[in-house]
């Protein structure tokens, strides 16, 4: 396991995102951590996990993913770190001229050196595990709004990816699908990597035995860390 933080957000400040006002940004996610977020805000929740992943730019400070400062990596560097980030976004993004499948492997195609054939059958495994038959190979148009939700659970989980972000996936009308997205990060969290849950889900967030590592609340004053409820 590695002995280094899968993230670290040092002093972090983004004037777009949170203005002057808000505290600065302090996070350090160490290999199987697990941190729940009180993220009421979609769009605030979204710039996050981008600003984690290097996409949204700050103000001061340093993000680090795997001991690496995001804006200090060559564009080359930073797509092949991207490839080992799993993300459930809460606008997905699918592309409706690509197949089901392709849109699934299209991250790991693109940001990865990963063979197809291995890459497809974890892929297939994945959805079997979140409840679908199999792989979809059809249009991704075709497919009913649970199908795509399971379907953006593999496409995060796919390729065994360091750190996971996963923005409201359940927002408490799939309770169901919680122990299968559970498990799978206990996989993630027991070969090193680690996660975060951002939730706008009250049946996620009052959850006592929620394996939390971390608890914290993200909104516009900035992050800060909360206990677990009594």
């Amino acid at each position: 396991m590695a002995a280094y933080p899968i993230l670290s957000l040092s002093n972090v400040r983004s004037i777009e995102l949170f203005g002057r006002a808000a505290a600065a940004l302090n996070l350090q996610l160490d290999p199987g951590d697990l941190a729940l977020v009180d993220a009421r805000d979609l769009p605030l929740a979204a710039a996050f996990a981008d600003l984690c992943c290097g996409l949204h730019p700050r103000s001061d400070g340093e993000i680090r993913f795997l001991q690496r400062d995001w804006s200090r990596q060559p564009p080359e560097m930073a797509d092949a770190l991207r490839g080992l980030i799993g993300r459930v976004m809460s606008n997905p993004g699918w592309l409706r001229f690509l197949d089901a499948s392709t849109n699934v492997l299209l991250q790991q195609i693109h940001h990865t050196r990963a063979a197809l054939d291995a890459l497809r059958e974890d892929a297939a495994r994945l959805a079997t595990h979140f409840g679908l038959p199999g792989l979809p190979n059809g249009p991704i148009t075709e497919l009913s709004p649970g199908d795509l939700m399971r379907l953006g659970f593999v496409r995060a989980f796919v390729g065994e990816p360091k750190l996971v972000i996963l923005e409201s996936p359940v927002q408490g009308l799939h309770k169901d699908m919680v122990p299968a997205l559970l498990n799978r990060l206990w996989e993630v969290r027991d070969r090193g990597g680690a996660a975060i849950w951002l939730t706008r889900s009250r049946l996620i967030w009052d959850n006592p035995h929620f394996p939390a590592t971390h608890r914290l609340r993200l909104d516009h004053l900035g992050l800060s860390e909360r206990k677990v409820a009594a």
